[in-house]
């Protein structure tokens, strides 16, 4: 069967591409979460149509979170913890007290913006990336101290 995807599918495809896929895996998952319309001629014109509006309000966004990101280019946080001996903490700071530091300095930032491989357990100056779009991400410096 074939199908115009609406949006990316892992694995299958992208917005707009068209597929080859199973009867049964169109009609019980890819059509009824509205993830493909059936390849109509109609429905490319509509997907074209589609993408290039989606395309301009991703322009759009992009623009003014480049402006959003020149503004937190030297961002720096500090974040003040108890420490016990050799530095290190009672406990962690992790991708929500990171977010809580970054909002507190006037920029929305959401815990799930937060790449942090783990939490930061020591004492110092650490470099991590917020991802504030698919293809923005950028570097904070945050400096975790003592109490």
């Amino acid at each position: 069967m074939e199908l115009l995807l609406k949006c990316g599918v892992p694995g299958l495809g992208d917005r707009g591409d068209i597929v080859k896929v199973k009867p049964g895996y169109a009609r019980n998952y890819l059509i009824p979460k509205k993830m493909a319309v059936k390849a109509t001629d109609s429905m490319k014109r509509v997907i074209v149509e589609e993408n290039r509006l989606f395309e301009i309000k991703e322009d759009k966004l992009k623009r003014s979170l480049h402006e959003v990101a020149k503004k937190m280019k030297d961002l720096s946080c500090t974040i003040v913890v108890q420490a016990g001996e050799e530095d290190k903490l009672y406990g962690s700071v992790n991708a929500h007290d990171i977010a809580e530091a970054i909002s507190q300095q006037g920029f929305e930032v959401d815990q799930k913006m937060v790449l942090l491989e783990e939490p930061i357990k020591m004492l110092g100056v650490y470099t991590v990336d917020i991802r504030i779009h698919r293809e923005i991400e950028l570097p904070v410096k945050i400096w975790v101290v003592k109490e």
